[in-house]
């Protein structure tokens, strides 16, 4: 299955946070970003992470999609694609959250770590692998901490590693 880079953006980094914007970017550089609405009894809020990604209560209220909606489509990216993630501790608790939320099993469906698709991508040039895949984060820009735009790093890294970087 191809591959799809996912990053949530989070209310805080406690365990009780919830996600608040997911973003995603498909093997052939399409991506999308969706804010949050949060689902009730999502209430946890750090204003430290706020000011990390920029996105406000009122902002998720105002133009946040209803969680259930998110969720129903990340679903149906996880039929058609490996799903990965830089953290894929940090953010399968967001998808786990974003889950229950919706009614569903919270280990529905599994983030691998973008790693396992980086190493693929590395090995098909030889030589020193981890050194390759060092070398090609190291060049990629800085997370920028919005959801589309750190999936986006996490492509570009992969892209270099295909294209032999």
């Amino acid at each position: 299955m191809p591959w799809l880079f996912l990053d949530f953006e989070a209310s805080s980094l406690s365990n009780d946070s919830y996600p608040i914007e997911v973003g995603w970017v498909f093997e052939d550089g399409a991506g999308e970003a969706h804010l949050i609405r949060p689902a009730p009894g999502w209430t946890e809020w750090d204003s430290r992470a706020a000011a990390v990604h920029g996105i406000t209560r009122e902002q998720l209220q105002q133009d946040g999609e209803p969680h259930q909606q998110v969720c129903d489509r990340l679903l149906a990216l996880f039929e058609q694609n490996t799903v990965l993630a830089s953290a894929p501790s940090w953010d399968g608790h967001w998808l786990s959250m974003l889950l229950r939320a919706s009614g569903r099993p919270r280990h529905l469906v599994r983030l691998r770590d973008s790693d396992v698709a980086f190493a693929e991508a590395a090995e098909a040039w030889g030589g020193n692998v981890a050194a390759r895949i060092e070398a090609a984060k190291q060049a990629a820009r800085p997370a920028g901490h919005r959801a589309l735009a750190d999936a986006r790093r996490e492509w570009e890294i992969w892209r270099a590693l295909v294209e032999g970087g």
